[in-house]
């Protein structure tokens, strides 16, 4: 009995933090792979500085977005189903499509899923999952999340869920970013007007990485706790990355899916 070999190539940014790699990117895989019981479970990341630090540090090879589409054309696959898990249509993500595309016609059927904040329904999808890690909003406190942000146009994402959330409901969560728009200059201006004393920080981000644990909850002068406890306000944080979520994870498994029925890109 001749069976389609199909393969689910998960691609992430990645990560050298091997606890928050099992809690998001492996956490996942798993939903996805779940979701998709006869693919194969293949894994790719898109930065080279994490995949050369756990082949010198852990002596743990993870393939490149290209090398893994060479390796599954080499292995008999016919059908592959591609799913980025990154958070915007940016220039990341570009550099996956522009990895992918080439190799496309070289299989029966190639299918890539939309990363996670693509349609507005995305949008309230993110809302409605974060409102349960969120605490009970008082009147003088605020929750505060930190994106990367980028030079790349798919900036203006971070902006529009910050608008979301207020339409949503949730006036006083606030979205700022590391290099990009809004800035943590823009949330406070928003701190100060709504006269807010306690700012609880959480990272937007699939892991809980080097972002989180230093600029967000660092003990450097420059870390956003220290900027923002500087200023007067009681700060907490919360490191949890968005692959530890399932409705987030869900999202993903929703974009797969909707690929496969030539919805994706």
């Amino acid at each position: 009995m001749n069976m389609t070999k199909k393969a689910l190539l998960v691609v992430s940014f990645g990560t050298s933090y091997a606890d928050t790699r099992k809690k998001t990117i492996e956490a996942a895989e798993a939903a996805l792979s779940q979701a998709f019981p006869d693919y194969d479970l293949k894994r790719a990341f898109t930065s080279r500085g994490v995949i050369n630090k756990l082949r010198k540090r852990d002596q743990i090879e993870i393939d490149t977005v290209s090398q893994a589409v060479e390796k599954l054309l080499a292995e008999g696959y016919e059908e592959v189903l591609a799913q980025p898990l990154h958070i915007i249509n940016g220039a990341e993500y570009h550099l996956v499509l522009k990895e992918l595309r080439p190799h496309a016609e070289k299989f029966a059927k190639f299918s890539i899923g939309f990363p996670l904040l693509t349609h507005h329904r995305d949008y309230v999808a993110v809302v409605d999952a974060l409102r349960a890690e969120l605490p009970a909003r008082q009147p003088d406190s605020a929750v505060v999340l930190m994106g990367h942000g980028t030079e790349h146009p798919a900036d203006s994402a971070y902006a529009a869920l910050d608008y979301v959330f207020k339409d949503e409901g949730l006036p006083r969560v606030h979205v700022g970013t590391v290099e990009g728009y809004p800035t943590l200059d823009t949330v406070i201006k928003r701190l100060e007007a709504d006269k807010i004393k306690n700012v609880l920080l959480m990272p937007f981000m699939l892991v809980a990485g080097d972002h989180a644990v230093n600029d967000m909850a660092g003990g450097e002068a420059d870390s956003w706790k220290s900027i923002l406890a500087g200023r007067g306000y009681k700060v907490e944080t919360r490191i949890v990355g968005l692959g530890e979520l399932e409705k987030i994870r869900q999202i993903y498994v929703d974009h797969a899916r909707a690929a496969l029925e030539n919805e994706g890109e």
